[in-house]
């Protein structure tokens, strides 16, 4: 068993996209712009779009956070997107998810400027995506294939199954996994929560990626020996045993599974950490001019 150390390939990119933003700095005279529209106070969300804004600051950018009340209505906000789209001087725009129950994230998605959209979410960036064609790609997604990168697991021509569906993971991972690039060239299965005896299309996984959102979910008589793993879950519980008063697991029960695979993530320190690579790496993009 190998352990594919999101905290080292996220410590050794963000060094590069310092690097990079440095370089735009001193020939734009400005840094990368990113910033986070956070509606409510939702414990979750508070401490992600932190983190993000943190993690900006440590590369070089420029960040902000605008915060808008639980009672905000879908016209305000809107118009707050439309506000940010025009100005010329932010590079990228992510509206931090979920928004509360009478306000419809698809609208408020498909309304950020697509060449802004360093979440990649807008409708544009996803079909782009699938047809291999320059665009933003979903940050979770985008952090995974470049840990498949540094660490050089060959995807060509292995079967990939993906369990989980969501338009954030499942479903954009399935397509990158599939299409003709590195990492990709994979035969891919998706499965969900309507797939019947996932157990066997998860035993022929050569790499087997998890967003399902259960907790250990994916046992050991569930991975086939030699299997590349990702855990993309992120399951809070309640611990007196740590600092922070939670602890968190993954999808896959990591004890048990680890020593049947090839290569493993851990949580936390595994994808998690490079999901804000992917959205690091899209604002300079954005930023550059590279995509868009």
């Amino acid at each position: 068993m190998n352990l594919l150390d999101g905290k080292y390939v996220s410590e050794k990119l963000k060094g590069e996209i310092a690097a990079d933003a440095a370089s735009y700095l001193a020939k734009s005279g400005r840094k990368p712009h990113l910033v986070a529209v956070l509606v409510g106070h939702d414990g979750g969300s508070e401490t992600y779009v932190a983190s993000k804004m943190r993690n900006c600051e440590a590369v070089g950018f420029k960040s902000g956070t605008v915060r808008f009340e639980d009672d905000v209505t879908e016209e305000e906000l809107l118009a707050k997107v439309e506000e940010l789209n025009a100005d010329e001087d932010i590079d990228g725009i992510i509206v931090q998810l979920p928004l509360p129950k009478h306000i419809d994230p698809e609208k408020v998605t498909a309304r950020i400027d697509y060449r802004k959209d360093v979440d990649g979410f807008q409708p544009i960036n996803l079909g782009r995506m699938q047809r291999n064609l320059p665009s933003f790609i979903p940050a979770t997604p985008y952090g995974i294939t470049l840990m498949l990168k540094e660490y050089s697991i060959e995807t060509a021509g292995k079967h990939c199954v993906v369990v989980g569906r969501s338009n954030i993971v499942g479903s954009p991972m399935s397509i990158l996994m599939a299409r003709n690039a590195q990492p990709g060239n994979c035969t891919v299965t998706m499965c969900h929560s309507r797939t019947p005896d996932i157990k066997k299309f998860t035993l022929d996984a050569d790499i087997l990626i998890v967003a399902i959102g259960k907790k250990n979910f994916i046992t050991a008589d569930m991975v086939k020996e030699g299997a590349v793993v990702i855990d993309v879950g992120m399951n809070r519980e309640i611990s007196a045993s740590t600092k922070s008063g939670y602890k968190l697991y993954g999808d896959v029960d990591f004890e048990n599974v680890a020593p049947k695979t090839s290569w493993i993530t851990p949580v936390p320190g595994g994808v998690g950490l490079m999901t804000i690579i992917g959205l690091l790496k899209n604002t300079l993009a954005s930023a550059n001019g590279t995509v868009y």
